[in-house]
Formats: C-alpha cells, structure tokens, sequence
C-alpha cells in the first residue's frame, strides 16, 4: 500500500519559519551590539540590551522545543508569538534610542508576516501593539548619544541596512508562508471532492445492495419456469431460445454470486499476491469470455521482472469496466499495452471510436452521466473511484490517429517489488 504521508498544518510550519526569522534577526541584533562594544563608539545600556537578546533566544529554544511535541499549533498561539516579536523589539528600541532608531521599521515585518497568515481580528490587534509600542517610543524611551562625526553616516548606513533586511524577510518568508496556505487550501478541497465522491459511492453502494438482494427471488423464479416450459414443449426452435434465455438468467444469477463473493474476500481482505502481468491476462481472458465478439491485441512492454501485487476485487472490476467502454466504442482492434518504470505502472487501452466529444469531454467520469444510449453511466465513475482509492489516475485521451486513449496509472509501491 501507499506509505502513509504526514501532513503538517500550515500554523505549525508558519510557527517553524517565524522561529527561523528570529534566529537570523537575533543573531544581526547580538552582532551589531557586539560591535558596538567592541568599537566603543556607542555607550548604550549593555546589561538591559543583553538581557533583553537573552530572553529573545530563551523564545526561540522555547518554540523549538514546542513545536517538536505533537500538540497542533493554534492561530492564537501563533498570535502571541508575533505579539512577543513586536514586545521584544520595541524594548531593543527603548534602550537603542526609540523612535530615532533606524531600525524602527521593523515593526513592519511582523505585521506584513500576521496579515499574510493570520485572520484580520488577529492581524488588527498585533498593529494596535505595534502602534502603541511606537508611539510610546516617541515620547519615552532610553536616550542615545552618537558622536558627532559619524551620526549621519550611521543613521544612513542603519536604515539601508534595515531596509535590506525587511526587504528580504518579507520577500521570502512571507511568500513561503502565503504559500503554504494555498496549499493547505488546496488540499482541503482535495478532502472536499473526496468527502462528495465517497458519498456518492456510498449511495449507489446502497442501491446495488439492495438491488442484488431483490433480484435474487425473480431470477430464480425465472429459472424454474424456463425449466417447465423446456419439458412441456419440445419444438427445436422453442428449445434453442428457451437455452439462451436459460443461460442468460444463469449468468445474472452467477454475477450476484460473484458480487457477494467478492464482498466478503474483501471484508476478509483474501487478495492473492501476483504480477501485474499475471493480474491483466487473467483479466482479458475473464472480460473475453463476457465479451467474445471483441478482439483486441496485447502488448507487454515493460521491462525486467514484472512488479507484484495484491489487487482488491474492486480495482479488477475497474480495468473490465474500462475494457467494456473501450469495446462498446469500437469492439475491433482494441490496442493494449503494459509498461512500468520504478514509480508507475501504466496500462494503455485504445479503441478505434469516434473518441471523445470535447463538448462533453469534462462531464466524462460524473455519476449517471453516459454518452450511450444504454446504460447508467456508472462505469467510469466506479473506475476512477477504484483507482483513486489505490492511489492512481484514470485518463482519457483523443488518441492522434483517431479513436479513444484510456490510461490508468498504479503507483508501483501499491504492490511490492
């Protein structure tokens, strides 16, 4: 079977990048201080800026620690965590010079981070901290002293150097973290179609539930009175229709038996191991026999040792639904072929039809949706069903030449090796 993928939350892998933020800018904030000490060309408030770059890395190892554990990150909780980013650098500001500090805009990528991720009551109250925090540093705040010489080259150089680092920051992880929401987006409406394709599945489950079970009483009663009325009238032409209508009613009575077998050997999961190889011909030799006036033409074409697998009753059912819409199309001269690489196997089925209508081409595989004048327009649907649940596709194609291209793709790991 397929291996299990774990899927991650969009908040947990958005809290992961947000930690990553903080490393890099804990780490250009502990330099710049480090430098300014070293060069003494800055008195500031060493111990209090320590402290404050002290607490920011406990944060970090905090979070780190957190988000290995199994509990999901809540959109709260990674609100709080840009509130403590914007409490953090606004006292790194208090004591660097307020509101004159360069690197006051930083406030921005915070705020850019939680309106690209978060909805818009969180993202309101994290820019009323950070205009508070803001405003505050205007009038109140730790007052640095530049030397005169390089107080302009500094200032300059402070909102380059912030700008870059904005600039960056927010080209990159917020385009990353954007985008881990579109495809957490996406997948939810990948569940969605599943979630209304197993319904529909369900229902006509339920139909053919109890559809079997009903035709079980007229069918044998139809075999009883085809026996009575071969022993009352001996006409030879009478006894060659009454044989036919005989054998059809044995072949419906054989095809619910078939189907109630086929439930419990999936319910018991008794699948026999085999080849793909194996799997298909046996297939074409059980389709031939429903379907004698088709002929068709088989190719295997993969090479070096055919993979195995252990395929449900279902997904055959889906390859002989697959051959009779190719045979009902064009039963002459079917083409089909079998390859496999290391990741797919790939059986190809095409007819010689009028193809696909591409007015009609998108409604193809809809329950009750057919393109004959017969039938229910189950097939497909029921064979793409199938396939999906095994982790493959099933595609139709208008074959260059003329005709109908099916193919239905298997991941290789559905068997084993």
């Amino acid at each position: 079977m397929l291996a299990p993928v774990q899927l991650l939350s969009a908040s947990r892998q958005n809290l992961w990048r947000l930690t990553l933020i903080r490393i890099l800018v804990l780490a250009a904030q502990a330099g710049s201080v480090g430098l300014a000490y070293h060069s003494g060309l800055l008195p500031l408030p060493w111990l209090e800026l320590s402290v404050t770059l002290g607490v920011s890395f406990v944060l970090c190892l905090l979070t780190a620690v957190r988000l290995r554990g199994p509990w999901p990150v809540t959109e709260q909780e990674y609100a709080v965590q840009l509130g403590c980013d914007l409490i953090i650098h606004s006292v790194l500001l208090y004591y660097t010079g307020g509101s004159t500090n360069p690197f006051v805009s930083y406030y921005l990528v915070p705020l850019t981070i939680a309106a690209a991720t978060l909805p818009w009551l969180f993202t309101i109250v994290l820019s009323g901290l950070a205009l508070a925090g803001y405003t505050l540093l205007l009038v109140w705040s730790h007052p640095l002293e530049l030397p005169p010489g390089p107080r302009e080259s500094l200032l300059i150089y402070g909102m380059w150097l912030s700008f870059a680092l904005a600039a960056a920051l927010i080209t990159f992880f917020v385009a990353k973290m954007a985008e881990e929401l579109r495809h957490q987006e996406e997948l939810r409406a990948e569940r969605r179609e599943e979630g209304l394709r197993d319904q529909q599945l369900l229902a006509v489950a339920t139909q053919a539930a109890g559809a079997a079970h009903e035709l079980g009483t007229p069918l044998a009663t139809m075999s009883v009175l085809i026996k009575e009325l071969r022993r009352e009238h001996q006409e030879p032409m009478l006894q060659e229709d009454l044989a036919v209508l005989q054998e059809q009613v044995r072949l419906c009575k054989d095809t619910l038996q078939q189907l109630v077998r086929a439930a419990e050997a999936d319910r018991r999961q008794a699948v026999v191991e085999q080849s793909c190889v194996e799997w298909l011909e046996t297939a074409l030799n059980r389709w031939h026999l429903m379907r004698p006036e088709a002929s068709y033409r088989y190719q295997c074409v993969g090479r070096g040792t055919p993979p195995r697998l252990m395929p449900p009753a279902d997904l055959t059912q889906a390859l002989l639904n697959l051959l009779n819409n190719a045979a009902d199309a064009c039963p002459d001269k079917l083409d089909v072929r079998l390859d496999w690489d290391h990741q797919w196997l790939r059986l190809s089925i095409r007819d010689h039809g009028a193809g696909v209508p591409l007015a009609i081409a998108e409604q193809l595989g809809r329950p009750f949706f057919t393109t004959k004048g017969k039938g229910f327009g189950l097939g497909l649907f029921l064979s793409q069903a199938s396939v999906t649940r095994a982790g493959g596709t099933v595609k139709l194609y208008n074959h260059e030449e003329g005709g109908t291209l099916t193919e239905l793709k298997l991941p290789r790991a559905y068997g084993r090796t």
